[in-house]
């Protein structure tokens, strides 16, 4: 036990805000498994919708102005918005920019970072897993190609068609998780992607890429080493894959 007076205070380095859906267990425990010397992660919740263009946008960033003002009172220095398929159906000038704005500080989301993440591998032709509806991929998909991103194919669990449902995604043990990406690849296929932040990934992660020979990324990785880089934090996290040890 080193003297108290050398003893930083918790957040020393960068205080990281942290929003997701009410019903997500898995990001929270996997950024915090990992979080760098003197960095500390503070989660608030949002409701997840479905369909935010209904109204254009309106309750979704509402919500979101929400979540930032909880934030805001942690004093944070750097706010996500770690949702895959929420922050790809909102357009991200108005998901940022509210989230900005709110907040005050620097921000992004589980979309730019998946995005920002595969350009750093130079990767530019994926393969996609998620435990999503196909109807869900395919959005997700279109997202991707928008962005000059090749999707080669995709896999899903169909898990995300109502709320017992989507509870389940995060007791789904790391191994299925691995068995279930493992199944998506391709050979021409330049990198994996694992889409969803209350999927069990950071296990699987590293068994993937010595089994592949290819990167992997998931939402969370992606958005954990968006969010470090974005405040500042350029230590090298080994164990979860190639994006957070060389880049």
């Amino acid at each position: 036990m080193p003297p108290l007076d050398d003893i930083k205070p918790i957040g020393w380095r960068a205080k990281i805000g942290v929003i997701v859906p009410p019903s997500n267990t898995v990001n929270e425990a996997e950024f915090n498994r990992v979080a760098p010397d003197g960095v500390s992660f503070h989660f608030t919740r949002s409701p997840l919708h479905t369909q935010p263009e209904t109204d254009d946008f309106k309750q979704m960033l509402e919500d979101l102005q929400t979540a930032m003002s909880d934030l805001n009172a942690c004093v944070v220095d750097y706010a996500t918005y770690a949702c895959t398929a929420g922050s790809m159906a909102c357009p991200p000038e108005l998901l940022l920019k509210t989230m900005s704005d709110n907040g005050r500080l620097p921000a992004n989301s589980t979309a730019l970072a998946i995005i920002e993440a595969l350009r750093a591998l130079g990767a530019n032709r994926i393969v996609m897993a998620s435990p999503y509806t196909p109807e869900t991929n395919d959005h997700e998909q279109k997202y991707i190609e928008n962005h000059n991103i090749m999707v080669l194919g995709s896999v899903g669990l169909s898990l995300n068609t109502s709320l017992e449902k989507i509870q389940e995604i995060s007791r789904i043990p790391p191994t299925r998780v691995f068995e279930h990406a493992r199944a998506a690849d391709q050979e021409d296929a330049e990198a994996l992607l694992i889409c969803c932040t209350d999927f069990n990934t950071f296990d699987a992660i590293e068994p993937l890429e010595q089994a592949l020979g290819k990167p992997v990324i998931s939402s969370n990785s992606a958005t954990l080493w968006h969010c470090l880089r974005g405040a500042g934090i350029s230590d090298p996290i080994y164990g979860l894959g190639k994006l957070l040890r060389y880049h």
